[in-house]
């Protein structure tokens, strides 16, 4: 016999009117993890938010997502399907404007951008002894207490890696180990190479185009970035 085609099923008013109240609390709560930056994972929504109502996950997500882009001008994105993990990333910056709005007032993001810099003016991975040094080179000890950072080494190492601004990995075969830096899966998302380009020829002083290589991959980046947030926001579930 033939197959039937599956057929997506409409919510009901009964189920609408259940997501309703459990929306706005699934809003609070991304917006609560937010403040740190830190993934939202499904299961975590379902046991602390979500609870009883879980057959409704579908359709509370749906309105989460039209909430986050209508009121907030953020985009939810499940940028890993595999285990349903959730990041906001703002859809208006990712193209147009530097996402950190880099200035005095949040030194800390003016950091890692500096760091996102560098890795991508290294080709992507870069040894976590050159970070340092070139973090030396700025005025910035990472053996050093910093006034505006507190303990650098584990703001970089473990607060950026958590939020999923970098990635902090073993070198293989290196004895004693050895790691290295990479962007982060949010930073993927949500950061503009056009604008790390840029903030790097404003610290050394340079036309981003005299970088031709780098210039070539930012501009190309920078086109595609856009499409690939709405891809991943389309894999939700």
């Amino acid at each position: 016999m033939p197959k039937r085609k599956k057929v997506a099923k409409t919510p009901t008013s009964s189920q609408s009117k259940t997501a309703a109240p459990r929306t706005a609390e699934v809003v609070q709560y991304f917006v609560i993890k937010e403040q740190k930056k830190v993934p939202v994972r499904r299961a975590d929504i379902v046991k602390y938010v979500v609870k009883e109502y879980k057959n409704v996950y579908t359709e509370i997500m749906k309105r989460v997502a039209h909430t986050f882009d209508q009121v907030f001008g953020l985009k939810l994105v499940e940028y890993d399907t595999k285990n349903h993990i959730y990041m906001l990333i703002n859809k208006l910056d990712t193209v147009e404007g530097a996402p950190f709005g880099i200035s005095s007032k949040d030194p800390k993001m003016t950091l890692l951008f500096a760091i996102l810099g560098i890795v991508f003016m290294k080709g992507g991975a870069v040894k976590e002894n050159l970070i340092w040094k070139q973090l030396k080179k700025l005025g910035i000890d990472p053996g050093e207490k910093h006034e505006e950072f507190g303990n650098v080494k584990k703001l970089v190492t473990d607060e950026f890696v958590r939020q999923r601004y970098l990635e902090y990995m073993r070198i293989p075969h290196t004895d004693p180990f050895e790691y290295e830096f990479h962007w982060g899966q949010r930073a993927e998302l949500e950061v503009s190479k056009v604008k790390i380009l840029e903030f790097m020829g404003q610290m050394f002083d340079q036309d981003p185009q005299v970088w031709t290589q780098q210039y070539k991959e930012a501009t190309k980046s920078n086109s595609t970035q856009a499409n690939s947030a709405q891809a991943s926001t389309s894999s939700q579930r």
